[in-house]
């Protein structure tokens, strides 16, 4: 995976070949890593259910995973870059951030609200159309012009994750009683479903854009962005509270789920300052094979031929984007 580390190709001219090589290694774990992650999420969520029901409130799970990511980035920043401690950062630095965290919160609760106007298979879906308006967002935002075999690959990409989600698993004790699944969707769904594609494109794109473009360590911009992230994610919560109480129906898999997510900002926020958004892509749909791998163990899922193809279409993607020249 050494192939996506383009921005340290001139700083990494200057190291010698055993410190590039335990960077490669380093980078290659943490983005294994990562595809780990993505691809435990829906499993342990999962397992975090209750009579086939989530217990607990996801504007505190949002909230304490925020949290998380700001007590790890002030930690990583009193290891690794003390002397900022003692710099009073200016507002402008910080100011960028907060558009980030609102863009990223807007989508939190669009996620929520737009499953009232379809159902959970077509969310999955169509979700998959993120791809396409990050890639768009990218090349715009950070003038990277695409040549038309990595365009023919982020299309693929697309398209492997609708085939996966549409139908790359199969729960055969209960398939001879339960009808096939019926993609629906509302015309307000639909607009839903845009809107978040649309933001979560923009997010990404415009934090990635923010971390190269200003002369900060990543720490220091990890804590503005999570200060702002906690603050305006928690106003959500107060807002949008039921009366429960703030952690009820946690259990060890859900503080797993925190953690592991935490973990995994914090590793795409490296990946966005060093490498891109593209990069970020590939590793959201590498995990489907783990999430297929842990639904077939925890589960008994079966597999599909929807699954192998959009097995097929993923290597054809990273052929296309990183092999051909």
């Amino acid at each position: 995976m050494g192939i996506i580390i383009a921005n340290d190709s001139a700083a990494g001219s200057l190291l010698s070949p055993v410190t590039r090589g335990l960077k490669r290694v380093l980078w290659t774990l943490m983005l294994v890593m990562s595809v780990a992650i993505y691809g435990s999420h829906a499993p342990l969520l999962t397992l975090c259910k209750v009579d086939g029901k989530i217990p607990f409130s996801a504007s505190s799970v949002v909230v304490l995973t925020e949290l998380t990511k700001l007590v790890l980035s002030f930690i990583s920043l009193l290891i690794w870059d003390r002397r900022q401690l003692g710099v009073l950062p200016s507002w402008r630095h910080a100011a960028p951030f907060v558009l980030s965290a609102l863009l990223y919160a807007a989508n939190n609760n669009l996620v929520v609200h737009m499953q009232l106007f379809m159902d959970p298979s077509t969310y999955q879906v169509l979700s998959n159309l993120k791809i396409g308006s990050t890639a768009f967002l990218y090349s715009m935002f950070l003038h990277q012009r695409f040549s038309l075999h990595k365009w023919l690959a982020l299309f693929l990409l697309t398209a492997a994750g609708v085939s996966y989600t549409y139908g790359g698993l199969q729960d055969l004790q209960h398939s001879s009683s339960s009808p096939e699944m019926q993609l629906h969707v509302t015309l307000i769904g639909l607009l839903l479903i845009s809107m978040y594609c649309l933001i979560s494109g923009l997010s990404a794109v415009y934090t990635e854009v923010i971390l190269k473009t200003q002369d900060l360590p990543l720490t220091l911009q990890n804590l503005f962005l999570y200060f702002f992230g906690v603050l305006l994610n928690l106003i959500v919560h107060l807002l949008s509270s039921n009366g429960a109480g703030f952690l009820d129906g946690f259990s060890f898999w859900v503080l797993v789920i925190v953690v592991s997510q935490a973990l995994n900002g914090l590793i795409m926020s490296v990946v966005m300052k060093h490498s891109s958004n593209i990069t970020r892509l590939f590793v959201i749909s590498c995990s489907m094979l783990v999430n297929a791998l842990l639904s077939i163990l925890l589960f008994s899922l079966q597999l599909t031929a929807f699954f192998f193809l959009a097995v097929l279409l993923i290597g054809l993607a990273v052929h296309l984007y990183y092999g051909v020249k």
